[in-house]
């Protein structure tokens, strides 16, 4: 599921950048905006949850490092 939110994000935003350009958000065109910041948020929240879910997992099946 996160590497289809990337595909997404990085190839299908690029593709359709002239269409998005109509759409305004906060004043700039759409396709700027997630070219500029809003495709470098999704990423982090990507690293976030994986991040996060594997953490998970690893104390599921005893093998977490640390404390």
């Amino acid at each position: 599921m996160l590497l289809a939110i990337w595909f997404v994000v990085t190839f299908v935003m690029g593709y359709f950048a002239i269409p998005l350009a109509q759409i305004n958000f906060f004043g700039w065109p759409f396709s700027f905006y997630m070219a500029a910041q809003g495709s470098l948020i999704i990423y982090v929240l990507i690293i976030w949850f994986y991040a996060r879910r594997m953490g998970k997992l690893d104390q599921e099946y005893d093998v977490a490092e640390g404390d």
